[in-house]
C-alpha cells in the first residue's frame, strides 16, 4: 500500500500530518523532538526520534514511501535532508518546505531536488498582500459595514432573478450571517424559467418573494444590500431614495452608484466570481450549495465561458470545482419544459419578421416571460440570423428579450436607446432584455389598429432605428425600404413615458 513520510514535527509539519492522518495509508514521521513523538504516538501515528536529515536513519526506515514531506523549520536540516530522500527514494514525490530564513543557495537546492517547494516567505507576503493591498483594503471595507449593520440585512438580486444574481446573493448571505447580521435575501418579479426554478429547489436556497405591496415590509429591515445591479428602482421595486448599505455587481453603471460600499468590476463575467474572491480572501471555506450555485451562476452568465469571460472567472470555477455538486448541476441544468414554454416558441416561429439579419416576433399575451428568452435563443440558430428579440405581454406589460452573436452590435445598450424613455432596458452585448409600460399605448381609442398591431409597430420601429444606428451592417439598405419607417413611431407614441422598473436579462 502507498504510504507516506514526514520528515519534522513542527508546525508546518504537523498541519501535513493532520491531514495526512485522515486517509488510512501508511504514515511514518521521523523527529528529534521527543515530546512531539509522543503526543504523536497517542493518535497512533508510527514516530522515529532521530535526526530528519539523517542518512542511516532513514534507510533504515521500515517503509517505501511514495510521497515525502520535508518540513522542519530548520532550512540547512530542510535542505540536507532533501538531498538525502532524493537518492534513498528516488521515485518519491518529494515536498520540501524552505523553513524561515533560507538563503539563496538553500533556495536553490530545495528547487532542484524536490517536487514541490513550499516558500515561508512567500506565504507571508501573499498573506500580507491579501490584507494590505488594494484587494484587502476591499475586504476590510465589506466587513466593517457588514458588522455596522447589526441587524436584519436584506440582499436584493434584481427582478425575475437569474441564477448569478440568485447565487451572488446567498453567498454575500452566509458572509453577512458570519459578520453577525442576520438576512434575507430578497426578490421581485418572479423565477419562472424551469432552470432557475430547479437550481433554487434543488439547493434549497431561502428566498423572499417580495411584491410591490410589500412596501411595508421593508420596515423591518436595518441594512440593504444589491447584488447583479446596482441602483435601487432599476431592474428592482424598491424606491428609488432607497439608502443602499452595499451593491456588488459586474455591470458598468451608466450613472454614478450611491452606497456605503461599492464593488464594481466589470472586466469579470460573472457577480458570482467577485463573491469567491470573496470568500477566499476572508479565509471562508463555500459551503457545498453555494459553491455548486455560484460556479452554475458564472457559466451562465458567461454562457460556458464563451462570453465576456475573463482570467478570473476560469479561477473561480476552478476553486469551486472541487466543492460543487455536480450531480445536482446535471439535475438543474436537464428540467422539464413546460408547455407553455413550447408554445411561446412555436409562435415566435410562426409570428417571425426577419429585417436583413435580424429576427423579430411579437408572441401577444403570455404568462412566462422566461419563454421570451428561450424563443430567442431558438431563433438565433435559424440561417442568415444575427440578433433576434422576441417579445410579448404581460398583465399590462411588454416584455422583450433579445440575443445576438457575433460583435456587430451591442444589445444592452441597443435596447436601452430604444426603449430606455418609455420603459427600461439593459443587458450584455449578446443577451438583453427590456420592459416596457403599455399605459401609453392603452390610451390610443382613435386609431383602426389593434392593441397588438400598435405594440408590434411600435417595438419593431424603436428597436430597429436601434439596430441601424449602432450597426449598418445588420440591417444594410433593408431598413430604408422597410414598412417601419422612422415616421412610424413619432406618429403612435409623441412623448416618451416615465422609466419603468426593468430587466437586464441576467
Amino acid at each position: 500500500m502507498p504510504s507516506r513520510l514526514v520528515l519534522g514535527a513542527g508546525s508546518t509539519a504537523l498541519a501535513l500530518i493532520d491531514a495526512a492522518s485522515v486517509s488510512h495509508r501508511p504514515l511514518h514521521v521521523v523527529t528529534d523532538d521527543e515530546h512531539r513523538a509522543e503526543t504523536l504516538r497517542t493518535d497512533d501515528i508510527a514516530v522515529t526520534v532521530a535526526d530528519p536529515a539523517d542518512r542511516a536513519t532513514l534507510a533504515g526506515i521500515d517503509i517505501d514511501p511514495d510521497t515525502v514531506a520535508v518540513a522542519t523549520d530548520d532550512p540547512a536540516v530542510n535542505t540536507v535532508a532533501a538531498e538525502t530522500v532524493e537518492t534513498l527514494f528516488p521515485d518519491a514525490f518529494v515536498l520540501c518546505y524552505t523553513g524561515y530564513e533560507a538563503t539563496p543557495d538553500q533556495r536553490a537546492t530545495l528547487e532542484r531536488v524536490a517536487d514541490r517547494v513550499v516558500d515561508a516567505e512567500a506565504v507571508v507576503v501573499d498573506a500580507l498582500n491579501q490584507t494590505v493591498g488594494a484587494e484587502g483594503t476591499r475586504v476590510r471595507q465589506l466587513q466593517r459595514v457588514l458588522r455596522d449593520i447589526d441587524g436584519h440585512l436584506a440582499i436584493f438580486a434584481h427582478d425575475n432573478p437569474d441564477p448569478d444574481a440568485i447565487a451572488s446573493a446567498v453567498a454575500l448571505g452566509e458572509l453577512a450571517e458570519r459578520a453577525g447580521c442576520t438576512v434575507s435575501i430578497c426578490y421581485y418579479g418572479d423565477i419562472s424559467h424551469q432552470e432557475n426554478r430547479a437550481f433554487v429547489n434543488l439547493l434549497e436556497y431561502d428566498l423572499v418573494n417580495l411584491t410591490a405591496e410589500d412596501a411595508d415590509a421593508l420596515a423591518e429591515y436595518d441594512g440593504f444590500a444589491l447584488v447583479d445591479h446596482s441602483r435601487p428602482g432599476v431592474n428592482d421595486q424598491l424606491p428609488e431614495d432607497l439608502a443602499v448599505d452595499i451593491v456588488i455587481d459586474h455591470h458598468p453603471p451608466r450613472l454614478p452608484v450611491e452606497a456605503r460600499y461599492v464593488d464594481l468590476r466589470s472586466a469579470v463575467g460573472a457577480t458570482s466570481t467577485l463573491l469567491v474572491d470573496y470568500f477566499q480572501r476572508f479565509g471562508v471555506d463555500i459551503p457545498d450549495p453555494i459553491a455548486t450555485g455560484l460556479l452554475f451562476g458564472i457559466r451562465v452568465d458567461t454562457k460556458d465561458f464563451r462570453r465576456e469571460v475573463s482570467v478570473e472567472d476560469f479561477e473561480a470555477a476552478a476553486h469551486l470545482v472541487p466543492r460543487a455538486d455536480m450531480e445536482a448541476l446535471q439535475r438543474i441544468e436537464d428540467p422539464s419544459v413546460s408547455a407553455e414554454t413550447l408554445t411561446v416558441i412555436g409562435r415566435a416561429i410562426d409570428n417571425r419578421e426577419k429585417e436583413g439579419s435580424v429576427l423579430l416576433s411579437c408572441v401577444g399575451e403570455l404568462g412566462d416571460r422566461d419563454a421570451l428568452a428561450q424563443a430567442a435563443d431558438r431563433l438565433l440558430d435559424l440561417e442568415d440570423v444575427q440578433a433576434t428579440m422576441v417579445y410579448g405581454v404581460i398583465d399590462g406589460t411588454i416584455f422583450a428579450s433579445a440575443r445576438a452573436r457575433g460583435a456587430d452590435i451591442d444589445l444592452g445598450e441597443a435596447l436601452r436607446d430604444a426603449f430606455g424613455q418609455i420603459g427600461s432596458a439593459g443587458g450584455h452585448a449578446d443577451m438583453a432584455g427590456a420592459q416596457i409600460t403599455l399605459g401609453v399605448l392603452d390610451a390610443i381609442d382613435d386609431r383602426d389598429e389593434s392593441l397588438h398591431d400598435i405594440v408590434r409597430s411600435v417595438v419593431n420601429d424603436r428597436f430597429l432605428e436601434a439596430v441601424q444606428s449602432r450597426s449598418h451592417r445588420l440591417l444594410g439598405s433593408v431598413y430604408g425600404t422597410s414598412e417601419y419607417g422612422p415616421e412610424t413611431y413619432a406618429e403612435i407614441v409623441p412623448e416618451p413615458v416615465e422609466n419603468s422598473p426593468g430587466d437586464d436579462e441576467e
